[in-house]
């Protein structure tokens, strides 16, 4: 079925996600930039990209490398100015691409001059504008509720006497999403970079913005194990998806609506079927909630197939898909699958029905890099050494060629690159018909051409064993797209219908004719034409 809706630019197009300080480095300090990002633009109009997400590029202290914003409305200078955004905008929308920035509202820096303000007095006007509450009557924190990164999640301010809120670090106290001036307050950011031509947000941890009213304990997680998280002890209850962010959620999502074709999706990392209630009731919250499935799942055939028809089912009529195979806080997906698994991931990627986030340097297959003890940058991993919990490792360096630092910087990185930066890179894979990038180029090309795997609609196939098979359709084009999750060959049958090969993950049998069913070799993924 198709409907006007569907033909937003957001719908049809696949979002690639750039981790400013690892793409390009533009002045040999050794941290990426927005000239950086700008310097590639022609690469990723070229590979075929609609809109480039950059995660956070306001003034930070980096406590959380940029999680933590001090200024909401301007550019830290280790990224470059403001001026440097607007032509990066420019040039952008000279290119027919569009720019996503990340909005940080759960939290603050301590550092913003309005958690500066909260914390002056308990007078201050702007004291209720973060969560602030007396200590327990043991004199430490006021209830149990725990900081993601470790610890409690709650800190000590002396000077006033209470205790301050913060999910994460210290340094990133929490807002209090319940006052209504600190609405106003992130509905005027939004308004500022909507004004600039900004085509949308990122919005990070969407789920947690409202806390519960009455600070009630959260209750110990019966599922806990050593390994996981520290924060994770507790079933956070309390702290996250309380029923009233909803209102919050339609709020922002309203000014969105104010301007014309700007997206909000929203980071959220929840069970499938509770996901699905950030679409709103009347598809009035956010456009994509983000769907983390692919990343979180065991890479096992029936298992994702049953997620796939899963999730289709319960989206509100309506609702627009999405998918993400990798980002800046897990493990790449060629560590995750490996080389050749992570081909056919990225078949799946590209033919599901939704719309796509593409991680930079996924397509090229870059593994995650090896982080020496000394070389380490993420306060998670530092907070928490051994736990293997370090985000470093999935947010190294993009590797354009085989020179020193692989084109990234003329510096010293700020990361270690991926130890074969010197045969796994842009300027290599370019000349391979047959690389990863190839395969990307060649499958953006083809959902491109092909609405029934832009648009169409998803008909799910019966598999079994290592094969996971579906179809895409729309109007009276037919096709189907069978993967081979295994290492070793597999027919499909494809329900005795004839076709022709479009596309293998392979690169070396398009044009070849099948039958009622079509070979599979080892790791090998094809979308098939049919009729």
């Amino acid at each position: 079925m198709t409907t006007a809706i569907q033909h937003l630019w957001w719908q049809r197009g696949i979002v690639y996600h750039v981790y400013p300080r690892s793409f390009q480095d533009s002045d040999g300090d050794g941290v990426g930039d927005l000239r950086g990002v700008a310097r590639r633009l022609d690469y990723l109009q070229q590979l075929g990209v609609d809109a480039v997400w950059l995660s956070p590029i306001f003034p930070s202290p980096l406590v959380d490398f940029g999680y933590d914003i001090s200024d909401y409305c301007g550019v830290d200078p280790r990224f470059g100015t403001l001026s440097d955004l607007d032509a990066l905008l420019s040039a952008l929308h000279d290119r027919g691409m569009k720019l996503i920035l990340d909005f940080v509202p759960n939290h603050t820096s301590d550092q913003h001059p309005w958690f500066i303000e909260s914390r002056s007095s308990r007078a201050n006007p702007r004291r209720d504008w973060y969560l602030w509450r007396d200590p327990a009557p043991d004199g430490g924190p006021p209830n149990n509720w725990l900081g993601h990164f470790g610890g409690s999640a709650w800190s000590s301010d002396p000077a006033t006497g209470q205790y301050y809120f913060h999910a994460f670090f210290p340094g990133q106290p929490d807002l209090n999403w319940r006052h209504p001036e600190v609405r106003s307050a992130m509905a005027g950011v939004v308004r500022f970079w909507l004004d600039r031509g900004v085509d949308g947000f990122r919005i990070d941890v969407l789920w947690h913005l409202i806390k519960d009213d009455r600070f009630r304990d959260n209750p110990p997680n019966p599922d806990f194990r050593p390994g996981m998280g520290p924060s994770r002890r507790l079933l956070p209850i309390y702290t996250a998806d309380r029923p009233e962010v909803h209102d919050v959620v339609r709020e922002l999502r309203a000014v969105f609506d104010s301007y014309p074709e700007r997206l909000m999706v929203g980071e959220i990392y929840l069970p499938v079927e509770r996901l699905v209630t950030y679409y709103g009731r009347n598809l009035d919250e956010a456009h994509l909630p983000f769907n983390f499935q692919l990343i979180r799942l065991p890479w096992q055939a029936s298992t994702i197939k049953q997620a796939i028809d899963r999730y289709q089912s319960l989206l509100p009529p309506g609702a627009w898909p999405n998918w993400v195979l990798g980002n800046h806080d897990h493990h790449r997906i060629a560590t995750r699958v490996g080389r050749d698994q992570a081909r056919v991931a990225a078949m799946l990627l590209l033919t599901l029905r939704g719309t796509p986030t593409l991680y930079y340097g996924d397509e090229i297959g870059m593994l995650d890099s090896e982080i020496p003890a000394d070389r380490v940058q993420d306060p998670y991993e530092r907070n928490n050494p051994g736990l293997g919990l370090g985000r470093d490792p999935e947010r190294n360096p993009m590797a354009w060629d085989a020179t020193r630092h692989a084109g990234f910087t003329t510096g010293e990185p700020w990361l270690p690159l991926a130890a074969d930066c010197a045969t796994c890179n842009v300027e290599v894979e370019a000349r391979d018909p047959r690389s990863m990038l190839s395969l990307h180029r060649r499958l953006i090309a083809l959902r491109r051409a092909e609405p029934a795997l832009a648009m169409g609609d998803y008909l799910p196939l019966d598999c079994s064993g290592d094969l996971l098979v579906y179809g895409r359709r729309h109007g009276d084009r037919r096709l189907i797209v069978a993967l081979n999750l295994g290492q070793r060959p597999q027919r499909a049958a494809i329900g005795g219908f004839g076709g022709t090969v479009a596309l293998s993950t392979h690169l070396d049998r398009e044009g070849e004719a099948v039958g009622g069913a079509v070979d599979l070799r080892p790791d090998e993924g094809v979308v098939l034409i049919v009729g």
